[in-house]
């Protein structure tokens, strides 16, 4: 029992970072300019975080709603967003 708690263990060290790795690759290509050349440098870089924050919080930031169900905005929005990032 604990060898096969240990070898569960060791796989999903293994493919959690493969998963955020492909989250990022996903960016990667997405990173194009208007003309649809691929970025390079800060601007590449920029996009890819741009992308990769967007992804991370899309679910929080959906259930940043009033009890009307209407889009939280400032100060409430982010109390919402920290209290779902958090767990609570």
């Amino acid at each position: 029992m604990k060898k096969t708690i240990i070898a569960l263990s060791i796989a999903l060290s293994f493919a959690i970072p493969s998963l955020a790795h492909a989250d990022q690759a996903a960016c990667e290509a997405k990173a194009v300019s208007k003309d649809g050349k691929p970025l390079y440098g800060a601007a590449k870089d920029a996009s890819i975080k741009k992308c990769m924050g967007a992804t991370a919080n899309s679910g929080c930031e959906a259930k940043a709603v009033s009890k009307d169900g209407k889009p939280l905005y400032g100060a409430a929005k982010e109390a919402s967003i920290k209290k779902c990032e958090s767990g609570k």
